[in-house]
């Protein structure tokens, strides 16, 4: 089964590292608009969850929350910021400029120019959030809505111009990357495509070439070339019937049983692949996510996705609400309650 090897691959079982910004590194980027929920999956994969160690790697910038790969929101460390957003920032440009034009905004090359000055006027030396920016562009004759506003960021994002500063709170503030991030590396495009089909592998394998293309945001002409530059670091292997490239660092023949998370909404163990069926049984498929791509908290065990959980409403106290998708089960309840405590250290580590 190729979600058995990918709770080694993807730190979910025996994970190797102490430090958020090595898990962000190690997984390439890790799926974040959930601000909350998202900062558990990356402490999860952490050898001691910590929800205070992964909000000081975020206030450090060794982590980044932007835009990147997809026109989503990302986590992605600081060494790697550079390069991703020169692949695929135009992507993301392009994007987002449609999403602007279908609803109604149309934002020419002259608008982003202006918008791009005052940007460099207004943030060095200093994190901005949304509400100080269109202050800032309104003095400075730029009039923006804020459905405007988000265009032009995830835009400047995408030009590598800004990135996350430190938080206020639930507050997300902006800052010039190149005062964020020292010496963010550029590199040329194929050595570009090989670091990131490199990082995808090591990370989410067994996997296809089309969960890499999904997973990335590259064309499949340009997924493929990227695949095939990994030469020998890519085996083959048949699951279920199935060809996936595995990559040459995954574990073989270790037996992850009994290996339980309550995995947060939109975690890359199940958004990272196009083809999702190897963890959730299609028929279970809405109670994870909705048509509309939004993700639920799902509870994994032994590879599979097999229920939902949350934290009580209005409870302080350390409760969660757990449900199933079949009433036999099968979870280890002492597995359980051993998931539902590692949450519970990372909230109060």
């Amino acid at each position: 089964m190729p979600t058995r090897l990918r709770l080694f691959t993807q730190q979910l079982a025996r994970p190797a590292f102490d430090t958020p910004a090595d898990v962000v590194a190690w997984m390439g980027a890790v799926q974040a608009q959930e601000i909350t929920l998202s900062k558990w999956a990356v402490g999860l994969r952490m050898k001691t969850p910590s929800l205070a160690a992964v909000e000081r790697a975020l206030e450090s910038g060794d982590i980044l929350r932007m835009h990147i790969l997809r026109p989503t929101w990302h986590y992605v460390a600081a060494e790697d910021a550079g390069w991703m957003v020169q692949i695929s920032g135009p992507r993301i440009k392009a994007a987002w400029t449609s999403f602007a034009r279908h609803n109604g905004i149309a934002l020419d090359g002259s608008f982003f120019a202006q918008a791009r000055k005052i940007l460099e006027k207004v943030l060095p030396g200093k994190s901005l959030d949304r509400v100080e920016l269109a202050d800032y562009f309104t003095q400075n004759g730029l009039e923006v809505t804020d459905h405007i506003l988000r265009y032009v960021l995830c835009c400047a994002e995408a030009d590598g111009l800004v990135c996350s500063g430190p938080a206020r709170g639930r507050i997300h503030t902006y800052m010039l990357m190149e005062e964020r991030v020292k010496n963010a590396s550029a590199c040329p495009r194929e050595e570009a495509l090989f670091r990131l089909a490199r990082l995808y592998f090591q990370s989410h394998s067994p996997a296809s070439l089309e969960d890499f293309a999904w997973w990335s945001g590259l064309p499949i002409s340009e997924a493929r070339r990227a695949v095939s530059s990994l030469g020998a670091e890519l085996s083959r292997g048949f699951f279920g019937g199935r060809e996936l490239f595995v990559y040459t660092s995954c574990p073989a023949g270790e037996d992850p049983s009994n290996v339980v998370h309550l995995l947060p909404p939109f975690d890359e163990f199940l958004i990272s692949y196009k083809d999702r069926s190897d963890a959730l049984d299609p028929k279970h498929q809405p109670k994870a996510f909705n048509r509309f791509g939004t993700f639920y908290p799902v509870i994994l065990a032994d590879g599979k996705i097999v229920g939902n959980w949350q934290k009580t409403p209005g409870m302080k106290t350390s409760k969660l609400e757990t449900s199933f998708f079949i009433r036999k089960h099968g979870v280890d309840r002492a597995a359980l309650g051993a998931a539902e405590k590692r949450y519970f250290d990372f909230l109060a580590g």
